[in-house]
């Protein structure tokens, strides 16, 4: 039987719907802030991780339903036409390195990974990079996805490898990635939402496979508010992120980053 959910938990579920939501797209890693606000509500263990990667969906979902046009037009091209082959085929490639990987390593990761010592050295790390990248950035050569050649895609890839790691960001390093490699910075994060569409999909559906035994009926009103919540505010994420970077840095992030990491160090 479905119950109904408490105060306690339906607040718990809102904010941790609300940190997926904003971090999933950013460059600060969604998954280490939920490994972290997660431990300070005692939303810990299995259980937790599954609700973690199930709203992760929610949020992809988000930018589904903003690029709908585009991904129907590429669905219902099947492949034939040009530009729209292309770009499915980079889709592609862009999504098998991480997904490869993530396929052999996703037990091992889970239980020795999922740390907030992990995740706040990650981020320090991650935000350093960010910083030598941006001191000297690298000249852009691709600024329509439409002309992304495939070594490019590959490249973009491997560097989403990286992410993996919790703490590293996944967004973050397929939008270093790309920019590392060329692309303008709104080219690059256009880039990493269209790689989040596979590869989360994929793995909330392994997550949810492997882990259906440990839920209940019970646990439906606290994933679907999570869920919710996670979907709303990354539609109005994804908008005002693509805004910024047309206009700023990455540089934002980095120093944000590092805060926080050393933060965790502090408390941790």
């Amino acid at each position: 039987m479905i119950e109904a959910l408490s105060m306690e938990l339906l607040g718990e579920a809102v904010i941790l719907g609300l940190v997926e939501g904003v971090t999933e797209f950013l460059p600060v890693s969604s998954t280490g802030h939920l490994i972290v606000v997660g431990e300070w509500l005692g939303q810990v263990g299995e259980r937790a991780n599954t609700f973690h990667v199930f709203i992760q969906l929610g949020a992809i979902l988000a930018i589904v339903w903003l690029y709908r046009v585009r991904l129907v037009q590429v669905i219902l091209a099947g492949g034939r036409e040009g530009e729209r082959r292309h770009f499915l085929q980079n889709m592609i490639i862009g999504f098998l390195p991480a997904a490869s990987l993530g396929f052999v390593t996703h037990e091992w990761i889970k239980r020795e990974l999922f740390n907030p010592t992990v995740v706040a050295v990650a981020l320090i790390v991650g935000g350093i990079v960010i910083l030598i990248i941006e001191r000297r950035p690298p000249p852009v050569r691709i600024d329509d996805l439409r002309l992304l050649p495939s070594r490019t895609a590959l490249g973009i890839g491997m560097a989403q490898v990286l992410a993996l790691v919790p703490g590293t960001s996944r967004s973050a390093a397929t939008i270093l990635g790309g920019y590392a490699l060329g692309l303008s910075r709104t080219a690059a994060t256009e880039f990493s939402f269209f790689l989040a569409i596979p590869v989360m999909i994929a793995a909330t559906l392994f997550d949810l496979l492997d882990s259906w035994s440990l839920l209940t009926p019970g646990d439906v009103p606290f994933f679907a508010v999570g869920f919710l919540v996670s979907f709303l505010s990354a539609l109005v994420v994804v908008k005002a992120l693509l805004s910024y970077v047309s206009r700023h840095s990455f540089t934002a992030f980095a120093w944000y980053r590092i805060a926080f990491g050393l933060f965790l160090l502090l408390i941790t």
